[in-house]
């Protein structure tokens, strides 16, 4: 993938903060009625109102692969038969409607205009174009310009994870509704990925483009997860997915019970709100130097019953210190026990991003330093993988609040996520050229998840 140059990709992120698809709906009343004759125009990959444009092209392709994955996984993960979508597919461009094409309206009978900057699955009893997907070909031009043409196949998959839920049952709350369907299309893009698919293709480096879309397509920051409509934040449906791309459908069926927990949440007061969760910068490095060794010094004494001497965190403008291996803008010094972050040329950047993404960059270094006190080798090849999964560790210890003095706000970890893929890629800043931002993110998110055992400690 050739990458965007870092200024043009974050002004590319920060102009939008959401986009579609928070409207993006199922609606299931009744029992399935599905019949095993389609209606006419319902053939794999025929969409009604397409125009032969290259999206609808993708989406088309999309749809018949989905439709060949599900076929074969259904049976085997949920012990049933698929059954093709009843109603169909509908493709409509918002900005020139022709209401000839869509006699009965779009998906249940909706007003074609009702899709603009959205798709959605529709399954209604006794409603026309029950069971199908509705989409608009160019809202999700506009995400594939951006963030590459798989945008519009993801989309898809989605929505047809949403046709699965229909037909096998799905989770009571809608955040754990729209977070499965992620999972969902995660495992089939895995299938896709493999080179599986017959009309549909992926290459790995894509995958960041793919994460970075997903960007555009979260809950508005400070959503509810109780919300009647919500989907999850940018942390919330990059994991599902990434959860259904490595582990496959099983664990989409699995996982998504009430005990499952989800980071998006409230501000929980004005001031917060105004500053959109912020600290002010000189805050925020005081609660990372000290929420940091806070976090550490509980690690060590209460599960590996050692003593913790804690790095000291030190700005330099420019040029590494000269006891780091390498002149990056973030640096662990083993002679000194120093952790370094470039105050000149990132952290000021960074921060742009939001307070918790420079919080998440200087996590990795740090980790770096708990693992050299316990003899690890911070040059060993493995060592940065350990030490971004660890620094996702210290963040679910800070949402679960067991951390002194630091609160997560909404979208804090959102903004994690943000850093990695478009920082943590740089050699210059993280040294992990060799790492694809889909990587770095899936490390984290196994630290969050499943805490310092899956990050070798």
């Amino acid at each position: 993938m050739s990458r965007l140059p870092r200024r043009r990709l974050l002004a590319a992120l920060l102009a939008v903060t959401t986009l579609g698809l928070t409207g993006c709906a199922t609606i299931v009343i009744g029992e399935p009625e599905v019949q095993r004759d389609r209606p006419p125009g319902s053939d794999p990959g025929v969409v009604v109102g397409a125009d032969g444009d290259e999206i609808d092209q993708l989406a088309g392709d999309a749809l018949a692969d989905l439709e060949d994955y599900w076929s074969q996984q259904l049976p085997e993960v949920f012990g049933t038969e698929f059954l093709p979508l009843q109603g169909g597919y509908f493709s409509v461009d918002p900005g020139a409607i022709d209401p000839a094409q869509y006699p009965q309206g779009v998906g249940c009978g909706s007003d074609p205009a009702e899709v603009e900057n959205n798709a959605f699955y529709c399954q209604a009893q006794d409603a026309p174009n029950s069971d199908s997907i509705t989409y608009d070909r160019a809202f999700l031009g506009e995400l594939a310009g951006e963030f590459g043409r798989f945008i519009p196949a993801l989309v898809m998959a989605h929505e047809f994870g949403h046709a699965v839920q229909a037909r096998v049952g799905s989770p009571e709350a809608s955040i754990a509704v729209e977070t499965q369907a992620d999972c969902l299309a995660g495992s089939w893009t895995r299938w896709v990925a493999d080179g599986d698919a017959e009309r549909s293709q992926l290459r790995e480096p894509e995958l960041d483009e793919l994460l970075l879309g997903y960007f555009q397509l979260r809950d508005p920051v400070g959503t509810s997860s109780a919300a009647e409509s919500a989907h999850g934040s940018y942390f919330d449906r990059a994991s599902a997915f990434q959860e259904g791309f490595d582990d496959g459908p099983t664990a989409c069926r699995d996982e998504f019970g009430p005990e499952r927990v989800f980071t998006q949440g409230r501000f929980v007061s004005d001031e917060d709100f105004r500053q959109q969760g912020n600290a002010p910068y000189a805050d925020l490095i005081g609660l990372v130097e000290r929420a940091l060794p806070a976090f550490w010094e509980r690690v060590f004494t209460e599960s590996l019953d050692e003593r913790f001497d804690p790095p000291s965190i030190e700005a330099f403008d420019g040029t590494a210190p000269d006891c780091a291996p390498d002149d990056r803008d973030l640096v662990y010094c083993e002679e000194g026990n120093l952790v370094g972050y470039d105050e000149q040329d990132l952290t000021p950047e960074v921060y742009e991003l939001g307070d918790y993404a420079v919080a998440t960059g200087i996590a990795v270094p740090y980790a770096l330093a708990a693992r050299s006190q316990l003899g690890l080798d911070p040059a060993d090849p493995d060592a940065l993988r350990s030490a971004v999964c660890l620094a996702g560790w210290f963040s679910a210890a800070v949402t679960a609040g067991e951390v002194p003095g630091v609160v997560i706000s909404p979208g804090d970890l959102d903004e994690s996520v943000l850093f990695l893929l478009v920082y943590g890629v740089e050699e210059d800043v993280l040294g992990a050229a060799d790492l694809s931002g889909f990587q770095l993110v899936d490390l984290f998110r196994a630290g969050f998840v499943q805490g310092g055992g899956a990050c070798g400690l």
